[in-house]
């Protein structure tokens, strides 16, 4: 299992420490989620943070923008050497313009879906795709409970990967823990994001070595 910690949950007072224990540890990448407040009811932080942790970690960056107009961010994203970067849906009328700029840009192209909108979406540039991120809550909040019809869609997403032909890895984020993981991991998923569930612990590291176990 790929395991991509999510940095929102990590403590801020601390970040220097918090990138040094990610480094350490066995997370294959860094997830890191910008939120501007508009596309989703909260804001998190921006690129001078992004910058910062950009030179800290040694580990590839998984970027998951929560924004409108995501597409001007793109070539920011890619200054930064960042490794996949991850639009919704939702934000994008041009989609496929925003995948063919990303993929130009030397990034992996990821699609977001948010838990209302089905796979069936994805069906047009789902071949274009690196990987698809699945929302198990809803964007926006940390530590919000996960969505039991989620499984169904991690199940229907394969079924379309599959049947494509699609390279496309999956990836879920929201309510991953000790007890919805093994099911998401038996459902198809590649790529586990995890937040509170492994910065709430007291062994971080311990718990992405539980994770990537899967």
């Amino acid at each position: 299992m790929i395991v991509s910690p999510s940095f929102l949950a990590a403590n801020f007072g601390h970040v220097a420490r918090e990138i040094e224990m990610i480094n350490e540890s066995e997370a294959d990448w860094l997830h890191l989620d910008i939120m501007d407040g508009v596309f989703v009811p909260n804001i998190s932080f921006g690129f001078p943070v992004l910058e910062a942790i950009a030179k800290r970690t040694q580990k590839p960056l998984d970027v998951h923008l929560m924004t409108v107009n995501p597409e001007k961010y793109i070539s920011r994203l890619a200054k930064l050497e960042v490794a996949i970067a991850n639009v919704h849906y939702e934000a994008c009328p041009h989609l496929n313009r925003v995948i063919s700029e990303i993929h130009e840009s030397g990034m992996n192209a990821a699609v977001t879906l948010n838990p209302s909108t089905p796979v069936c979406m994805l069906e047009d540039v789902i071949q274009d795709l690196d990987m698809v991120l699945l929302m198990t809550v809803n964007p926006g909040f940390g530590g919000q409970k996960f969505i039991e019809h989620s499984i169904d869609k991690v199940k229907a997403l394969k079924e379309l990967i599959n049947r494509t032909g699609s390279k496309a890895l999956i990836q879920v984020d929201g309510g991953v823990n000790a007890e919805t993981a093994p099911r998401l991991a038996e459902a198809g998923v590649d790529v586990l994001v995890a937040g509170s569930f492994i910065f709430d612990n007291r062994y971080p590291k311990a718990r992405i070595r539980d994770l990537k176990a899967l």
